[in-house]
């Protein structure tokens, strides 16, 4: 019942967000547009709840085509191919902006696990119970897991706590994600743990394959 109810405060809250930040949006997409050629936004297949596939929307922070260059999805602190304005966005987390479209239609919510990206991630057959737990909620802006470490887990480490979440938040509703936007704003403005670090990539590649 409290993820219906979340479904409408969800939809409220980010049709509101959308027009009062509009001016922000504006003033981004120019920057975007002055610092690199390309487009505004950055579209990427990921995965949500039940599995199933959407575009989640980013203002677009590396350089066109930058996930079939180098490190591939992952980035790192300096990467080249992150650019001037997006190295901004990212410390500062506005480059997650846009999905405030994706909460619209019904693909993601403010709080839940983070979405893998599409053709990163074993299928859904081949999951154990504890990775397909994870999908029976809508993806996050924000999660446990990002709060807690953003970047620097593993997925097995990430799971534990998407699972913890999905704990928490039924024994606690609306109480359990408002102190999950609270420490999303002390990790923001601590811009800790933006990029993944190597040994999290290897990590990452590695609990994939089990």
């Amino acid at each position: 019942m409290y993820f219906a109810v979340r479904r409408i405060i969800d939809t409220i809250i980010a049709g509101l967000a959308i027009i009062v930040l509009l001016p922000i949006f504006l003033v981004i997409g120019v920057a975007i547009k002055i610092d690199s050629k390309g487009p505004v936004i950055f579209k990427q297949e990921r995965i949500g709840k039940d599995f199933k596939t959407f575009k989640m929307w980013k203002f677009r922070s590396m350089v066109v085509n930058a996930q079939n260059m180098g490190t591939g999805v992952y980035s790192f602190a300096d990467d080249p191919r992150i650019t001037k304005v997006g190295r901004i966005l990212r410390k500062t987390s506005l480059d997650e902006l846009p999905q405030l479209f994706n909460i619209l239609k019904g693909q993601m919510s403010f709080v839940g696990p983070r979405s893998p990206v599409v053709g990163h991630f074993p299928e859904y057959d081949s999951l154990n119970d504890k990775y397909k737990r994870r999908f029976t909620v809508l993806p996050g802006i924000t999660g446990l897991a990002q709060v807690v470490g953003r970047n620097e887990f593993s997925w097995d480490e990430k799971v534990e706590y998407d699972n913890i979440y999905i704990d928490k938040v039924n024994k606690y509703y609306i109480l359990f994600d408002i102190k999950i936007w609270f420490l999303t704003i002390l990790r923001v403005f601590s811009m800790k743990n933006v990029e993944e670090t190597q040994n999290n990539q290897e990590k990452n590649i590695e609990t994939l394959k089990l």
